[in-house]
């Protein structure tokens, strides 16, 4: 099995638009795959219930009470971690994990919360030996804008380029309303969007 982290302690980054898309690309690959779910507003497990019966399997996992066990026959896992993560909870997740993705918005709060937490797990062993990879995600950006350049220019300093640019478009946000992921559509801009992911997957995978 192979395990994903996606955390940030900053809510409203945009962890749960990448775990479930990043989940949906498993299943779509043909793994066992599943979603375990620690945010109290359970919104990866929301978006499960209104996933129909005729699209690829997600198993999910309730984990806002406890980190629980995970079945043998899973083989891709992807942790949806709670905002305002604590370093305890993230040193155990961390231990279940084969890599972290980091999503950050481009906005001045988003960055300085994003950086001052890489400062804090940078120091944790497995990290700081690159055992455990951090793979950080620009997300809802608008291509070529000046926010755009302005985030780039914010994480190249610290030496973490963005493995992936999420675009800024309501086909997130309208694929999970039916319990879809970008990957579960087939219109020609889901396609283009797709594309934009091989990065990321191919670095987790």
């Amino acid at each position: 099995m192979r395990s994903v982290l996606v955390a940030n302690p900053k809510g409203g980054c945009g962890k749960t638009t990448i775990s479930t898309n990043l989940a949906g690309a498993f299943a779509r690959a043909g793994w066992v795959t599943a979603i375990a779910d620690g945010d109290r507003q359970m919104s990866s497990l929301n978006w499960l219930e209104r996933r129909s019966d005729d699209l690829p399997v997600i198993h999910g996992f309730d984990w806002t009470k406890g980190i629980g066990k995970v079945k043998k026959s899973v083989d891709r896992l992807v942790i949806d971690a709670p905002a305002a993560i604590t370093p305890k909870d993230f040193r155990i997740l961390l231990k279940m994990a084969d890599s972290i993705i980091l999503p950050i918005m481009p906005s001045a709060f988003d960055q300085v919360a994003a950086v001052t937490f890489l400062g804090k797990i940078e120091t944790l062993k497995p990290i700081r030996k690159n055992k455990k990879p951090v793979a950080v995600v620009a997300n809802r950006v608008k291509m070529r804008s000046r926010a755009a350049r302005s985030l780039i220019e914010f994480l190249e300093q610290f030496n973490h380029s963005p493995v992936m640019t999420m675009k800024e478009t309501v086909i997130y946000a309208d694929a999970a309303e039916t319990g879809k992921s970008l990957f579960d559509r087939r219109d020609q801009t889901s396609r283009e969007l797709q594309a934009a992911w091989a990065p990321l997957i191919t670095y987790v995978d």
